[in-house]
Parts: C-alpha cells; structure tokens; sequence
C-alpha cells in the first residue's frame, strides 16, 4: 500500500503532482523530473512511478531505466540528470541540516537531535526538501506537525 503524507493531501488522489516518495526515488536514482514530463504520463506510468522499490542498487537501476523510457515514450524527450549523492542528508540521523533548523526556527521551533534520529528517511527527505530557500515552504509547518515535532 502507498502511503503519502497528509500535507499532499490536496493532490494524491489525482497525482497532478509528484509527490514526496517519488521525488525521494528520483534523487536516489539521479533524474530530474519536470512537473510537465510527470503531466505527461498515465496514471498507471504515475502509479507504477509509486509503487516500484528504489532502494537497493538494482532497484535504482530499474526505477531509473523505467523513468527514461517512459519519459522518451511520453514527451519525446530524455531526462535530465543529477548527481547521486553518496550520503545524503536526509540519511544522516546525527545532523539537522541547517536548512531545516533556520526554516523551524523561522516558526519559533527547536528541532532536538532525539526527534531527527526518531524520524522516518522519507520524512527526514521531506523537511529538507521543504525547507529549500527555492521552495514555495507552505507544506513545511504542516510536515512539522504531522511528524510530531510540534
């Protein structure tokens, strides 16, 4: 079963965006999807985009040739490409990326190391996607409540 958080509630059942857990497996496999590439595809191209694991190497390689393809199929186009980071931040339960604690504490919020480590990986991703200085941020104070860090 698929899960998605309660702040992509607005848009999950019709998947008009891409959410969280998909964005998490498109950094782990290194592509660079455009929110008019993701309108591009089925809702099974989108469900299966969900659905399929991305984690161990030949999974990654999998989601990642599955992603090419269909977006060649689809836009006539071929992906953009970032780098894979070996260790990403939101892997790291012993440090909160600056970025999390200055948007936090733009609410008057202290984020403890305790909650960090006790967060999930997709939840960890989440916060510090929405705390990105070129994100629009009206989903980070709900994640902080839905996490329970509030």
């Amino acid at each position: 079963m698929t899960e998605f958080f309660h702040f992509e509630a607005d848009f999950v059942e019709s998947l008009r965006c891409i959410p969280m857990q998909v964005r998490l497996k498109l950094d782990t496999c290194g592509i660079k999807l455009k929110l008019p590439q993701w309108h591009r595809m089925t809702q099974d191209d989108r469900r299966s985009l969900l659905e399929l694991p991305c984690e161990t190497p030949p999974e990654v390689d999998a989601y990642r040739r599955l992603l090419t393809q269909l977006v060649q199929e689809r836009t006539g186009a071929t992906v953009s490409t970032l780098a894979v980071d070996p260790t990403p931040p939101w892997l790291d339960t012993t440090t909160i990326p600056d970025s999390v604690q200055a948007k936090a504490q733009e609410s008057g919020i202290t984020i403890a190391i305790d909650q960090w480590e006790q967060l999930l990986t997709a939840e960890r991703f989440a916060l510090i996607k929405l705390s990105r200085s070129n994100h629009e941020n009206a989903n980070f104070l709900p994640a902080l409540k839905e996490f329970h860090l509030l």
